[in-house]
């Protein structure tokens, strides 16, 4: 059995709770700009004591509201700046917040306030408020409803002025690091999602000892990240926290319609995202060169900064290399950072795998990845590539206070990161955290002799077909969607006698890439037996397939014509394939490849 563990380098504590981090940044540095927030399309700074008394005056507005300590409020929202206020605002009074994602359906929201028992919500929108209005009688508990647009957090921050400062900080003192900080509900790939109940400590703990690890990234000077992930999500939460922690400043974009505008304007120095994101800038990138007859040079410009990158690793690039990396830093390189701001130099990605081409292509091109691995159970990360400790290819090493353990395969953890129970769940709770604390995550993985982990699949998603052979799905899928035709994938076998994979195209490429191929009137019937596009997705097949044995590599493929969406249900909002639902959907396609 293969363990590591990293001894915390912030000692643990019980005293304090999350609703000490504007209050001491007030205290100890009032103009510190600690977040920034549009207004009118100008980014405006927001100092420490400005956030500090705007997080006072809201939680005065619950206490006034009769929110009382430990009371469940839900949050259903975009990404925006009044979430942020309203998850310090809640702790500062005591409460509980629980996120939901604003996509969600009215049977997802129901279930998530009914098993939170949430006595309020905050939502952002008119149409949020009218989906709880709908789901109102199956949700007895259910008390307030805030609207965001509606100006409802100002007429709840003007109802608390009757409430004083003595007994706003004598409530925020019935709460310390071991209190309930939030609830937040898995994402429901596998059944009904679970509730992970999370500590303050969880958050704070983990976040003291992940600043450490992480100082040239978010202490450096003018540290600085604009948020665009859904906070609902537990890793968008707990960066929320760290980057407030850490004293860096935070801004909010709601629309990823608008990012690369938002981020050119903000110049965050890191960034957040999933890699379905590095994916997309890098597959957008690369149409966009073809398009305007430029690919021969962005795919040479791709190869010299993934060469670049592995030569880092080994010795140091050469003369010649060197050479080559200089002149498309300036035709290539340049214009691709400066479409993220021009200032970002590290971006930090969690929630699948990332894999090595994408992570030596960006690093290549002057930003490095940090890729990390973790769970809502686990607060987010476990472990995380850090500047001066990276393996591409690997999630890095575990965080201070955090230890791992290869037991039969699975990635077992252990430390100040892992939730405290299921919510009204005591048989699951029993099933994921053995008697010693540790928590089975139902992932596969390896850990090296340095203690760099790397992710090989997920138990839960192994196939194994009629033959007997063990198919981990994850890591082909991901190799297909670095295509930039293919958007998803999803990969069957179980039972079968080979591999097949089911395809869907990309709706921002394929226009492009029909037109070139004059092939842009063309029925999707027809396309789907089009000898030029069978061809090129074949080839990324074929490109999937070098990365496995015969025996798991794809067979037979066949093209979908609606994508995996969030919209259809097939996808979560952090872009996981919901897999049982997909192969139950398309049980006649999925017959018909082994027809």
């Amino acid at each position: 059995m293969q363990e590591y563990e990293v001894p915390p380098l912030i000692p643990s504590r019980e005293e304090g709770n999350l609703s000490d981090i504007p209050h001491d940044w007030a205290d100890r540095e009032p103009h510190r700009p600690l977040l920034a927030r549009q207004v009118e399309a100008v980014w405006r700074d927001v100092t420490a004591a400005e956030f500090n008394r705007e997080v006072r005056d809201l939680a005065k507005g619950f206490m006034a509201a009769g929110i009382g300590v430990g009371d469940a409020v839900a949050v259903m929202s975009r990404t925006r700046y009044e979430w942020t206020l309203a998850d310090f605002a809640l702790w500062t009074a005591g409460a509980v917040p629980v996120p939901i994602y604003e996509t969600s359906s009215a049977q997802q929201a129901s279930w998530i306030l009914q098993d939170s028992g949430a006595v309020a919500v905050v939502v952002e929108s008119a149409d949020h408020r009218q989906l709880v209005t709908g789901i109102r009688e199956e949700l007895p508990a259910l008390r307030d409803v805030w609207q965001i647009d509606g100006g409802g957090l100002d007429e709840l921050a003007t109802a608390g002025k009757d409430v004083s400062e003595e007994d706003l900080d004598a409530r925020r003192g019935q709460l310390n690091r071991s209190s309930l900080a939030t609830i937040i509900y898995t994402s429901g790939t596998t059944g009904r999602p679970k509730g992970a109940q999370l500590t303050h400590d969880n958050f704070m703990g983990l976040g003291e000892n992940a600043i450490e690890r992480l100082e040239q990234v978010v202490r450096s000077p003018g540290a600085r990240t604009l948020l665009f992930l859904p906070l609902a999500h537990v890793f968008a939460r707990f960066i929320q926290v760290v980057v407030v922690q850490a004293g860096a400043q935070l801004g909010h974009t709601p629309d990823v319609k608008n990012l690369l505008p938002d981020l050119a304007a903000f110049q965050p120095t890191f960034i957040l995202a999933v890699p379905r994101v590095f994916e997309k800038v890098y597959n957008g990138a690369a149409q966009k060169a073809i398009d305007g007859g430029r690919g021969a040079i962005f795919l040479r410009a791709a190869d010299v900064a993934g060469r670049y990158s592995r030569a880092l690793d080994d010795g140091g690039p050469g003369l010649f290399l060197k050479a080559q990396h200089k002149l498309f830093d300036a035709l290539v390189y340049k214009k691709l950072r400066e479409a993220m701001g021009g200032r970002v130099q590290y971006a930090v990605s969690g929630g699948a795998a990332l894999g090595e081409r994408l992570g030596h292509f960006y690093r290549g091109i002057g930003l490095t990845i940090l890729e990390g691995y973790g769970l809502t159970e686990t607060t987010a990360p476990v472990s995380v590539n850090t500047p001066e400790l990276i393996k591409i290819g690997t999630v890095g090493r575990p965080l201070p206070g955090v230890g791992v353990r290869i037991d039969n395969g699975e990635v077992v953890v252990r430390g100040v990161n892992v939730f405290r129970d299921y919510h009204n769940n005591a048989e699951a709770t029993a099933a994921a955290i053995d008697d010693e604390g540790w928590f089975h995550t139902g992932d596969l993985g390896e850990l090296d002799d340095e203690g760099f982990i790397r992710i090989t699949g997920r138990a839960k998603e192994i196939l194994v077909t009629a033959g007997g052979k063990n198919v981990s799905p994850g890591p082909l899928e991901d190799q297909l969607r670095a295509t930039p035709l293919i958007s998803q994938a999803l990969v069957v076998g179980e039972g079968r006698p080979f591999v097949a994979a089911l395809i869907t195209l990309d709706p921002e490429v394929m226009p492009g890439w029909l037109e070139r191929h004059n092939l842009a009137d063309v029925p999707f019937e027809e396309l789907r037996t089009n000898e030029e596009l069978l061809a090129a997705i074949q080839k990324a097949v074929d490109t999937a397939n070098e990365s496995v044995s015969k025996a798991e590599s794809i067979r037979k493929f066949d093209l979908l014509e609606e994508d995996f969406t969030e919209e259809n249900g097939y996808l979560t909002p952090s872009m996981k394939l919901k897999r049982n639902l997909v192969t139950k959907d398309l049980a006649e396609q999925i017959e018909a490849l082994y027809a």
